[in-house]
């Protein structure tokens, strides 16, 4: 799915769900700067997606078109497409990655990142018996708990024991390496998805560039 028709599904879903959302709102919540949503906004007014209805105080409303429905109906079955691709692909490099894990006899980890890729991985790492002793994340943004563990700052895993860290996520991962190098934690302890540049700060890699970037690694999984 591309990086253009990932943001309009995001946005028709949006205004569909709040017809009264601003487009700082959506800027806010997707990550975008005021100017891009301003653009992708009046690109889907161009398209005839959505319409937009003048308020008082100069405040616009937007609201679906038919075409912008039948749109949104596309473009959903597009992402679940997407999304089956994109579960599919980290589960199976995740599996093979972890097995060092289940091999090294040493099982107590810790994972380092809460979102989807993460998800997929603790998952995984139960299946195979091994012990997620702390799951920890950068920046805490209010997200308290993960599959019912405590979320923690990196800074606390100096008061965890644990052989391995796994960092699962599709963020650039640099930030975390080089405070756990500072740490002391070697290198040959660390598994981790690997590090691309992120396309979008609300968008996750596309199931193409991401598929490019694990095949390489697949027998290297160590850093």
């Amino acid at each position: 799915m591309k990086i253009d028709a990932y943001r309009d599904f995001r946005l028709l879903t949006e205004i569909s769900s709040d017809v009264s959302v601003t487009q700082r709102q959506l800027a806010k919540k997707f990550g975008l700067a005021l100017g891009l949503t301003n653009f992708l906004m009046r690109r889907l007014v161009r398209k005839g997606h959505i319409k937009a209805v003048n308020l008082e105080r100069k405040r616009l409303r937007y609201l679906l078109t038919p075409k912008g429905v039948a749109a949104k109906a596309r473009l959903t079955y597009d992402y679940l497409e997407y999304s089956l691709h994109l579960y599919h692909a980290i589960r199976t490099f995740l599996a093979h990655t972890l097995s060092v894990i289940v091999e090294s006899g040493r099982t107590q980890t810790v994972l380092v990142g809460t979102g989807e890729v993460a998800e997929i991985a603790f998952l995984i790492l139960q299946q195979h018996g091994v012990q997620v002793t702390a799951v920890a994340e950068e920046s805490l943004d209010g997200r308290s708990l993960f599959f019912n563990q405590q979320v923690r700052t990196l800074e606390e895993l100096s008061t965890v024991s644990y052989d391995w860290v796994v960092i699962a996520s599709f963020k650039d991962t640099r930030p975390i390496l080089n405070r756990l190098s500072q740490w002391g934690v070697p290198k040959e302890r660390i598994i981790r998805i690997p590090d691309r540049e992120p396309v979008d700060a609300a968008h996750p890699l596309p199931v193409a560039a991401m598929r490019d970037s694990l095949e390489p690694v697949v027998g290297a999984h160590l850093l």
